[in-house]
């Protein structure tokens, strides 16, 4: 393994996780760069122009065949009734073509999916009756909530009930305009709250919060992970990537964190467990929860190792081994759970956002990973990938004599592997040339067999006659006397 004298690290300016419209919050590679409210005016003004754009072609058409049809009226002419009567049709016709192609193209307008596939599939009973326990629980916690903000606090479910039944009818629509939905209705409780309702900001938050947890605790199974999206090819696609750098070290990736001292070892296998607890949570604020206490035992594990606060060049590379190491489930589906339904002030501002943005550039940084990345000549970098090696495995007599046997072992076994892998390799290389060698033997008799028939030909003579009879010649066998008898004499 050739690794280069000076290593890079993985570095990423602060600024680069920005918005990039620059208005201070926090971008998401899902909105290209931007942060939510900024990302939601350029998608806008990009559905305004395309609407606008559309209504244009619409118009043209129209134009187009109002021309052709009076055109083809005026050299024809309309003398006849059968011909007057053509034209009433030709032209009820038209009006009715010119309809629909306008209402194709109006904003309101919008193709949905089939019937069968906008159908969720049908879990399993224990998993019905759990998500409705816990509807229930939700359900209660969030009455008892509104309680004590009694008028507002009316008003507030009113909405949220008004809310789900408006998006019961709103299956057939795309992902991304149901979450244009709900980020509109985010949006628009949070301004009845602060200036109708006069609700104080912290007041608010809560009340936000608890919102987002009602309405999406019984959204979920209807909006994460749809299969009107390629969330679960990209899933599996990234899971895939993931277990084909199981090789990749802590190094490698410059990560300040020593596993050998057992504070560390535990805050890392606590961290790998948030992350993937992510998975199981149904919402989006308790997801990204996850992401922020791994994120917290990341940066505790930094300081342990350091004996000095983290800085945000050591959080990344260390964010990004964890994943490799956890392999979460299902990580684009959260992701992306995450961006369209979460409350865009969690992700714009504030730690969580900080956090989640984070992630975003771990997984992107994962799935365009390659030798340069990691101080590797691409040979090694092939040949690591490939599974044809892996990189050299930590002596156990070099162990500080703290770390636990379970350690040990399990490098002892790698090693092993490692050898029987490469033993393997070994025998297998040599049957294959064994095998190369038996053909080229088969191959070299069959030559000289057929250069030896070649020069030295097989002739195969006729038969020759039977020999004649020794008296075939004699004409005359009538005129011979007859054998001689033998006799028997008397003594």
């Amino acid at each position: 393994m050739n690794l280069k004298s000076e290593r890079r690290g993985i570095h990423v300016d602060q600024s680069e996780l920005l918005c990039k419209k620059g208005c201070g919050y926090y971008g998401n590679p899902a909105w290209q760069g931007f942060c939510s409210k900024c990302w939601r005016e350029e998608y806008h003004k990009a559905r305004q122009k395309q609407i606008q754009e559309d209504w244009e072609l619409a118009e043209r058409l129209q134009r187009e065949e109002e021309e052709a049809f009076a055109s083809s009226q005026s050299t024809q002419g309309a003398q006849s009734l059968t011909f007057s009567k053509f034209e009433e049709k030709k032209t009820n016709e038209k009006t009715r073509k010119v309809t629909t192609v306008k209402k194709f193209f109006t904003a309101s307008s919008r193709t949905g999916p089939k019937k069968e596939v906008q159908e969720a599939k049908a879990p399993s009973p224990s998993i019905n009756r759990q998500a409705s326990i816990e509807t229930d629980r939700v359900s209660k916690e969030f009455i008892e909530f509104l309680k004590t903000y009694q008028k507002p606090g009316q008003d507030i479910y009113k909405q949220c009930k008004l809310f789900l039944d408006t998006m019961n009818h709103k299956r057939n629509l795309s992902i991304e305009e149901q979450s244009e939905c709900a980020q509109d209705f985010y949006q628009s409780v949070a301004e009845k709250l602060q200036t109708r309702w006069k609700v104080p900001p912290e007041k608010v938050e809560k009340a936000m919060d608890q919102i987002e947890k009602y309405i999406m605790t019984r959204q979920y199974k209807y909006v994460f992970c749809p299969e009107t999206t390629d969330d679960e090819k990209k899933d599996l696609a990234v899971q895939k990537r993931i277990r084909a750098l199981h090789w990749v070290t802590p190094q490698m990736l410059c990560v300040p964190v020593n596993e050998e001292i057992p504070e560390v070892s535990d805050m890392v296998v606590k961290a790998i467990t948030d992350i993937i607890e992510m998975d199981s949570k149904r919402v989006p604020r308790d997801k990204l929860a996850c992401i922020t206490k791994c994120s917290k035992h990341i940066f505790n594990a930094i300081k342990v190792t350091k004996n000095e606060p983290a800085s945000a060049d050591d959080f990344l590379p260390t964010l990004i081994y964890i994943v490799l190491k956890g392999n979460p489930p299902r990580l684009q589906s959260n992701i992306q759970y995450i961006t369209r339904f979460c409350n865009p002030s969690r992700l714009m501002t504030g730690e969580d956002g900080y956090y989640f943005t984070n992630l975003c550039c771990a997984v992107a940084f994962i799935e365009k990973l390659d030798a340069q990345s990691l101080n590797l000549s691409q040979e090694d970098f092939d040949r690591f990938m490939t599974g044809q090696t892996s990189p050299k495995k930590q002596e156990s007599d070099s162990f500080s004599p703290d770390v636990c046997l379970g350690v040990k072992q399990m490098y002892k076994n790698l090693d092993l592997l490692s050898q029987l892998n490469e033993r393997q390799e070994r025998i297998v290389n040599e049957a294959k040339k064994l095998e190369k060698d038996l053909i080229d033997w088969t191959d070299g008799i069959t030559k000289e067999v057929q250069d030896i028939v070649e020069k030295y030909p097989l002739e195969i003579k006729p038969k020759s006659q039977a020999l004649a009879a020794i008296d075939s010649e004699n004409v005359e066998n009538d005129k011979l006397p007859p054998p001689l008898q033998p006799q028997v004499y008397a003594g």
